[in-house]
């Protein structure tokens, strides 16, 4: 194999809490900012770096190395690398998979993914574990703290911005067999690919629409049921999507949502989210299915949760999961309704496959109510 490495480029990592971490360069050259979070996954790199729920967020990777497997066309689950920067203790140039189609550095450096990396990620991880989520920035043009500090206080914090909409598809496209005697029409505010896949597998045939599309347009799919897909932001500004879900639910015809579809759900019947401290983002999180008994470890990734006391008030509403670490809510459902959402990711790529019964179930409910 070439040799894969590139002159060391300083860079610097400014929080607003004013903390700084001086690393080496990796990916593209250039300045960047967003909110910090964390991801404790080991493997799914590629996966979780075009997630669009992370659109506007700087992530730590947890892991001492990430890289060494490189990077492949099929490891995305969208159009291109949505995160807005990365930090890693070892980010790796070189790689071993013969799969691989090149390095990690080359990837982030054609998405214009300013990264820094020979930082102490576990002290960092540890700091927004005890402060929470906070925006910062990334620079390996001027290591002048001073400056970037100005800049950061520029930035927009995460609770209140919609987002959604702007990594929404601008075009409806469908998947899967038109001839199917199933058609899911989805809601597209910031889908995974494998989301779609895990539906098309069970037969569906799926429609994605753009996320401002008025439920007329979507009717016109002849839709036996409604997916509300995940996304990123906060959920309280996107009036747009709970008027749309609102109308949705008054289809009578089954609705699934995930992530930001669940707290969409909710806010569709009055109940309201919340910013949490620092989210849920990994591939390790204890849910308990409360109708089964059963618990599932699952991917998740998510800033905003549903607020706990408002859903265990509402008459109208099941809670199906809970998260075994905080009691969170992770799922519910509308009594008298075919609808239900969980707040983590049953596709789980990456992570396990403990959650892929919920696509089965929607499945299920759907030719219910057509028979």
């Amino acid at each position: 194999m070439p040799d894969q490495s590139t002159p060391s480029v300083p860079a610097v990592l400014v929080l607003a809490d004013g903390t700084v971490a001086h690393g080496r360069s990796f990916g593209a050259i250039g300045t960047t900012t967003g909110e910090i979070c964390f991801n404790t996954g080991m493997t799914g790199y590629q996966e979780v770096f075009t997630d669009p729920s992370y659109f506007g967020q700087i992530l730590i990777m947890n892991s001492a190395h990430i890289g060494n497997y490189g990077v492949k066309d099929g490891d995305v689950e969208s159009d291109g690398v949505k995160i807005s920067g990365l930090i890693g203790r070892n980010l790796e140039e070189t790689y071993s998979r013969k799969m691989a189609k090149g390095s990690l550095h080359e990837y982030l450096k054609a998405n214009n993914v300013v990264s820094i990396e020979g930082v102490d990620t576990r002290a960092l991880v540890a700091e927004v574990r005890t402060k929470g989520a906070m925006n910062c920035i990334i620079s390996s043009e001027t290591t002048d703290v001073e400056l970037l500090k100005k800049k950061l206080a520029e930035v927009p914090d995460m609770a209140g911005l919609e987002l959604a909409s702007k990594v929404s598809t601008k075009e409806s496209y469908e998947l899967g067999d038109a001839n199917s005697d199933i058609r899911i029409a989805v809601m597209d505010y910031g889908v995974k690919r494998n989301i779609l896949t895990c539906m098309v597998e069970r037969g569906a045939f799926v429609k994605v629409f753009p996320a401002k599309t008025s439920l007329e347009e979507v009717k016109q799919f002849q839709p036996h049921g409604y997916f509300i897909s995940n996304g990123p932001g906060d959920p309280a500004p996107m009036d747009y999507a709970v008027a749309t879900l609102k109308q949705i639910l008054k289809e009578e015809k089954p609705v699934f949502g995930i992530c930001l579809g669940h707290q969409l759900l909710a806010l569709a019947n009055d109940i309201p989210t919340f910013k949490m401290h620092h989210g849920h983002r990994g591939l390790n999180h204890p849910v308990k299915n409360l109708i089964s008994g059963r618990s599932e470890i699952t991917t998740q990734n998510h800033g905003f949760g549903v607020d706990p006391e408002a859903v265990r008030k509402a008459e109208h509403i099941e809670i199906t999961h809970v998260n075994l670490n905080d009691q969170s809510i992770e799922g519910i459902r509308v009594k008298g309704k075919p609808a239900f959402s969980v707040q983590y990711h049953p596709e789980a790529t990456p992570g396990p496959h403990d959650s892929r019964y919920l696509f089965d179930e929607f499945i299920a409910m759907i030719r219910a109510q057509k028979n």
